[in-house]
């Protein structure tokens, strides 16, 4: 599913949301120097911030589409997980990843990362929890259980809530611990809100991972069904999001 994603890269891009100004502002002002690594870097979303704050950007991305659209607006990209990431010498001030970081294995990914950084040099995974309103979620669970019944997926729509990523940002704190080489991770919170008209949130869908491998017919028909309900609602709805940073520093010895 990881390499899922690149099907339609030109709506990735579009549709996915960008990270708080705030939260790269504050990886770039406790980062030792402007060399970022960004772990699975898709399309460049936040490649892309960091340049414009000031950085020099190499991503990594296992798959060769994402990272084609990448070059096209301007990241440099290696393609390759990161785990198997040969990175030939190369060290960096940061390291960071966008809602990629639980596709790294979190420990290997932490002694990777721990291995490329320089002393007091950060690495910084971050993510996006938020939970659309109750009748755009019940809509979304409702037909993709009946469309998608034997999916390992439960019907819930992306992001989940802050209290189910709560046990990732967990999972990720924990991986940095035993990957030894860095001082206690901490989590930064970021709050802020995002207005989705109907068609901004049914072109959002499809590029989550749920949707991704599903045939353009069953994908229309869950599209429909969330659709309705959100002209139900007026043709719009605003929600709270939370972005959620696990960071910690490279120390001087491993």
């Amino acid at each position: 599913m990881a390499e899922s994603f690149g099907v339609d890269a030109e709506r990735y891009d579009r549709a996915r949301p960008r990270y708080p100004d705030a939260l790269v502002e504050r990886i770039v002002a406790a980062s030792p120097g402007p060399d970022v690594l960004d772990v699975g870097c898709g399309t460049g979303i936040e490649a892309r911030q960091f340049q414009a704050a000031g950085c020099t950007v190499l991503g990594v991305d296992p798959d060769a589409r994402m990272a084609e659209f990448a070059r096209r607006t301007g990241v440099e990209v290696e393609v390759a997980t990161f785990e198997a990431w040969d990175p030939a010498g190369r060290t960096f001030d940061a390291v960071v990843a966008g809602q990629a970081w639980h596709w790294v294995d979190p420990e290997a990914g932490a002694v990777k990362a721990a291995r490329v950084l320089r002393a007091g040099g950060r690495l910084a995974v971050f993510a996006h929890a938020f939970d659309p309103p109750p009748p755009v979620a019940e809509a979304f669970a409702t037909v993709y259980r009946r469309v998608v019944p034997d999916s390992p997926f439960d019907g819930r729509p992306p992001g989940q809530g802050p209290a189910v990523y709560q046990q990732m940002f967990a999972t990720f704190a924990d991986g940095i611990r035993e990957a030894g080489g860095f001082g206690d991770p901490e989590q930064w919170r970021f709050d802020w809100e995002q207005s989705y008209t109907r068609d901004e949130w049914l072109d959002l869908l499809p590029t989550t991972g749920g949707l991704t491998r599903l045939p353009a017919a069953t994908v229309e028909e869950v599209l429909e069904g969330v659709g309705a309900a959100i002209d139900s609602m007026g043709g719009a709805f605003t929600m709270p999001c939370t972005t959620v940073a696990v960071t910690a520093v490279r120390t001087a010895t491993a």
